[in-house]
This record gives structure tokens, C-alpha cells and sequence, in this order.
């Protein structure tokens, strides 16, 4: 991948970087929408920042890139396999939980139940 710096524009570099991935396989410029390449091409530029020994919040501020993009490319290259952040939602993440309310055992209240403007309250 070119550096960055040897550019004017992001655009002049987006372009550059994708005629030197597209040089391998002609067919692939058919295929992929320019939203793809420039997504193919940061993935790429990212690896290489990662292969040069950059840290993720400075490849994040030099190709402006989210933190979790950098991080899941990461995972990408560790896992040799790319997962979107939805895919890696499904299986990996888990839902927060804000209190432990729904874990405790309800207790049996005695008295009879009132309706009162608090919710349900059992009177003696």
C-alpha cells in the first residue's frame, strides 16, 4: 500500500491503493461498488499499519477510521476471517444487564395485594 502522505487527497490515494489491489484480478473492478473498494481499500491500509507496528488510535486518526473498524480488522487478521460488527453481534456480544432484579427469587408477600399509584403493594 502507498503512504497516505505522498498524496494531495484521500481520493488521489483511495484510487492509487485501488489500482494496486485491482492489478491482481481484473474481474474484481466489475464486481465491487466504489462504497466496497474504499471499504476493501481501508481494510487493507489498515492491515498494513497493523503489519508496520502502528498502535489503533493512530491508524484511527491518520486513515479516520472508527476505533471499533480498526479493531475489528484486527480480529479480522487474528481470527483470518472478517466478521462484520452485526455478524460478531449475534454470537459474541452479550446484552447488558443494568440491574439484577429479573436474577433474585421473588418472595411470596403476605396480605392482601392493593393497587396504589407505587405499582402493587401488599397490605396486612
Amino acid at each position: 500500500m502507498p503512504p497516505i502522505n505522498h498524496y494531495l487527497s484521500r481520493k488521489d490515494w483511495l484510487e492509487a491503493s485501488w489500482k494496486k489491489i485491482a492489478k491482481s484480478e481484473k474481474p474484481l473492478a466489475l464486481l465491487v461498488t466504489p462504497y466496497e473498494r474504499r471499504n476493501i481499500v481501508m481494510r487493507a491500509a489498515v492491515r498494513d499499519c497493523l503489519d508496520s507496528g502502528k498502535g489503533i488510535r493512530q491508524i484511527a486518526r491518520e486513515l479516520q477510521l472508527s476505533l471499533q473498524t480498526v479493531n475489528a480488522v484486527k480480529k479480522a487478521l487474528s481470527e483470518k476471517n472478517y466478521r462484520s460488527y452485526r455478524e460478531r453481534g449475534k454470537s459474541e456480544r452479550q446484552k447488558r444487564v443494568f440491574s439484577s432484579y429479573n436474577n433474585q427469587v421473588k418472595e411470596r408477600f403476605h396480605g392482601r395485594p392493593a393497587r396504589t399509584k407505587y405499582g402493587k403493594v401488599n397490605l396486612p
